[in-house]
Parts: structure tokens; sequence; C-alpha cells
């Protein structure tokens, strides 16, 4: 007796003159087809968009990695020229510079009553402090109005196109931060504390933003006569968040693809079957 490797065929096909088609099934079957159809797009897009894992350390994983953190203001202050504001730079580590001018650009605003101050410098990984103010000036202007719009204030590396990155807001609270309603005599204090972040993508590359959260307050000068101020102080926490990208792995995106298919088609016909025997009682029940 010849051998017949048909005989392990568990997809036994069924002539197509022995089958019936319907209008109810030809229904199901286009509505089946869509819905796999979209269910495996968005499988799809879940598959190539990367998922991002967060993690917490206790001070710097590497141990050193970005000693300096790299700061970027961008603020605006109503009622006072160019010529008499500048940035002061301050830290615990003994550092005290008045009136930093690298990497600053000023920006006449307000008819020349005002000034734009574009800037970019370095900070150590200590507690510290930087300011806007008139302290460098060589003659002091009368009634100093400190009323100021910050339009970017950021830490570290840029987060620019690092779309998955969670919580975007936090690397950037004082973005378009309006401060321009208090009194002209008030210094304005923002209490900052910054948590370092490391971003890692699927290439494996690195990023260090920063995160950070603040706490603002106006109050007078303690001296009689000291001229008002932009304080930015900074404490730097011991906690390092990390992001990591992951994609989904290749086999778990085939499983899920076919329990999409092979589920939603047993569905269909279950539901075909009990519509189309449902439909065959009935019309024995009108005869």
């Amino acid at each position: 007796m010849q051998f017949d490797i048909r005989r392990f065929d568990i997809y036994r096909k069924i002539p197509k003159d022995l089958t019936q088609p319907t209008t109810t099934g030809a229904a199901i079957s286009l509505i089946c087809i869509s819905f796999i159809s979209t269910l495996l797009l968005i499988e799809l897009y879940y598959f190539i968009t990367p998922d991002v894992i967060s993690e917490l350390f206790v001070d710097i994983p590497e141990g050193g990695v970005a000693e300096k953190i790299p700061v970027h203001i961008d603020i605006s202050v109503s009622e006072v020229g160019c010529q008499y504001l500048g940035i002061d730079i301050q830290d615990d580590l003994g550092r005290h510079e008045v009136g930093f001018h690298e990497n600053t650009m000023k920006i006449p605003e307000n008819n020349g009553a005002g000034c734009r101050i574009n800037a970019t410098f370095k900070i150590t990984r200590v507690p510290g402090n930087f300011h806007v103010s008139t302290h460098s000036a060589a003659i002091q202007p009368q009634n100093i109005d400190m009323k100021h719009v910050i339009h970017d204030l950021a830490f570290g590396d840029t987060i620019k196109g690092f779309r998955q990155i969670p919580n975007r807001r936090a690397f950037r609270p004082l973005k378009r931060f309006n401060n321009t309603n208090n009194n002209n005599r008030v210094s304005h204090d923002y209490l900052m504390k910054i948590v370092p972040t490391i971003y890692e993508n699927l290439s494996g590359n690195r990023r260090y933003p920063f995160q950070f959260t603040f706490f603002y307050r106006g109050f007078a000068p303690n001296q009689p006569g000291a001229p008002p101020a932009i304080w930015f102080r900074y404490d730097i926490m011991p906690i390092t968040v990390k992001y990591t990208e992951r994609r989904q792995k290749f086999y778990t995106f085939i499983t899920s693809i076919c329990a999409i298919v092979g589920g939603s088609f047993t569905v269909a016909s279950i539901l075909d079957s009990l519509i189309f025997t449902a439909s065959e009682l009935f019309k024995k029940f009108e005869l």
C-alpha cells in the first residue's frame, strides 16, 4: 500500500459546490476583515514605536560624566536697558562671576527701555545660583523694575528629536513664564531642584538633559538701596533618572498578529454559524 502524505492534512478541503454563500456571511466577512486590518495597523504602530523604560539611580551611574551642566537662558526684562543688565554666577565652590559675557547676546526691546538676554554657560554640580541684575553696571539706573518674561530655561542637553521622552514639560517648566505683574522694587527668586536625567535611544546613544521643579517668591532687597534682581537658586538632587528605549521583540509581534487573525476569524465563524442556524430555525418555525 502506497504511503499518502495527505493523511496528515488537518485542513481538509470542502468542495465548493457543497458550500452555501449568504448575505449575512458576506457582511460578517467584510466586518471581520476591516476589524483585523485595523488591529494589525495598531499592532504594527506599537511595534515600530519603542517603549520607554524608566529607572532610578543614586548619584550618577557613569561616575562623573557631565560634571559641568550646560545652562541656556532666554529672558526679557521689560523696563531695564541692555547697558545695565548682566548675568552673575555663584556657587558653593567659590565661583563668583559678575557680568558674565561669553556666549551672551543682548537685544534691545521696548524702544530701548527693555532688554532680551540670550545666554549659554556652564555650572558645576554643586548648589549655587545665577541671577540677572545690574550689579555689573558702572552707573545704576533709577527706579529699577525687574518685571520679566522667561522665554526659555533649560539645563543639560536638548531634548529635541526625542519624541518618546515622557513628561517633557518637566525639562522646561519655566518656558514662557510671564512675571510682569509684581511691584517694581521686588526681587524675583526662583528656587529650583534639578534632577539629572539620562536618555538612551534604540541605537545606544545617550543624552543628558536635566529635569527641574521650581518655587517662586518675590521679596524686597535685604539692604536699603540694594537693586532688585532675578535670582535662580538651584540644588542638584542625588537621584538620577534614566529613560531607555526598548522595542517589542519580533516573536512577540508575530504572536500578537497570529492571535489577532486566528481569534478574529474564529469568533466571526462562530457568530456566522449562530446567525445562520437561528435563521434556519426561524424559517422552519414559519413553515
